[in-house]
């Protein structure tokens, strides 16, 4: 006869003890269950101890998920959440350095737990880590010439414990001083900077960005496209997935006039250019979040060209008459006569007219209205253009494909795709 499903069958761990195998009844209060297993190993004050997985998580066991225990679980009887947020509040500030640092790389690690995050906020645990962030660091720098593996894990385990109670989503991240944000984002602007210190500050500037219109604004003070680069051409591809999420954090939440400046930035500093050698073609296998951080930065300067898609070309205005013009004379300017050459009107209409079914516009007689249908509009003239400027012999050559020639490519990928 099957057991009861209410009943599963677990084996808890006590340090310095045999496991004890034993059956726990779900209908019965939590509380109930970690009293009889204290009784069992003679340990009083069973309010003070909890229930929490033996594998590599060590979440606690609460009211509400211990329906995810089943049967053969390992569970571990230790210090209740209450308990060792406690004593770890009081541990991190001790003023021994060794123990400090231990306590620290011990937060770190518990508070993955939202049970443990959540005491451990109760106490005002995150003011307590800003401020150590914020004055600790420079003491503790006075320090780093003979300590400098200790500085280093120490700041490294605040900022990491900082990051995982934050990511509960149980504090606001408009209560954080500027204070806080410049030295995070010093950590970032500095050229030599422990590995795990930076990959830490820059999540926390990511999160700042993204949750706080104000923390946007404050941190795009401190931190600029310049300063990021050069942990693009580093080596190490968690630096630069975590660079590319903050610059993408900027650019999302950017006013609308801001983003065009920073996109031209971004072609200032060759951030394509450093993105293909560094990140693309690195001797190295592209991870999943980095590719979906570089999917999300072409979609965001992909969509800066959106208003070109979108307005029609004025076949009266002269200026963008003349950039057809310009298609024209680069690819047929070898064989053909120039503008202010001898002929009469209808033969150069007739020459341009022969030339423009060429280049493979609809319209042969007047090619601006081409781009009146949007998309694409003007977005593809301006790649045509482009591409004749920057690419000549390319452009010739393409251009005088027939049937299926080059102008006519482009408009039709535009209508097709860009739709």
């Amino acid at each position: 006869m099957p057991p009861p499903a209410d009943i599963v069958k677990v084996a808890i761990e006590w340090p310095g003890a045999y496991p004890k195998l034993m059956e726990i009844d779900q209908k019965k209060p939590l509380s109930a269950i970690i009293k009889e297993v204290c009784d069992g190993w003679s340990l009083a004050n069973h309010e003070y101890f909890a229930l929490q997985h033996a594998d590599s998580s060590n979440f606690y066991i609460t009211e509400k998920n211990r329906n995810e225990i089943k049967n053969g679980t390992i569970l571990r009887l230790t210090t209740s959440p209450a308990q060792n947020a406690q004593q770890l509040h009081e541990r991190i500030q001790s003023s021994s350095m060794d123990a400090k640092l231990e306590a620290l790389k011990d937060l770190a690690s518990l508070s993955r737990d939202v049970t443990f995050a959540q005491e451990f906020i109760n106490l005002d645990g995150i003011s307590l880590l800003t401020q150590m962030v914020e004055s600790g660091t420079d003491r503790y720098q006075k320090l780093q010439k003979i300590m400098k593996p200790c500085f280093g894990d120490m700041l490294s385990f605040t900022l990491t414990a900082f990051v995982e109670l934050m990511d509960h989503g149980i504090v606001s991240w408009d209560t954080f001083s500027v204070a806080f944000i410049k030295k995070i984002a010093s950590f970032v602007n500095k050229s030599a900077i422990d590995i795990s210190i930076l990959q830490r500050s820059l999540a926390i500037l990511e999160s700042m960005v993204l949750n706080s219109h104000d923390l946007y604004q404050k941190v795009a003070q401190e931190i600029t496209i310049g300063q990021l680069i050069p942990h693009l051409q580093g080596t190490d591809q968690e630096i630069q997935t975590y660079t590319i999420a903050v610059i993408n954090a900027l650019f999302l939440k950017a006013p609308d006039e801001r983003r065009q400046e920073m996109a031209n930035i971004l072609a200032q500093k060759q951030l394509r250019s450093i993105i293909l050698t560094h990140v693309i073609r690195a001797q190295r296998a592209i991870n999943n979040e980095m590719a979906h951080q570089l999917y999300v930065l072409q979609v965001l300067t992909f969509n800066l060209l959106e208003d070109r898609m979108m307005t029609k070309m004025d076949p009266q205005d002269q200026a963008q008459r003349d950039i057809i013009f310009e298609l024209r004379r680069i690819a047929f300017d070898a064989e053909s006569e120039p503008n202010n050459s001898s002929g009469s009107m209808e033969k150069r209409k007739s020459m341009y007219t022969r030339d423009y079914k060429k280049l493979g516009f609809i319209n042969h007689v007047n090619p601006a209205m081409d781009f009146t249908q949007t998309p694409p509009g003007m977005l593809a003239l301006d790649n045509m253009l482009y591409f004749a400027k920057h690419h000549q012999d390319a452009y010739i050559r393409v251009s005088m494909q027939d049937p299926f020639s080059y102008c006519k490519f482009t408009t039709e990928f535009f209508q097709t795709y860009i739709q």
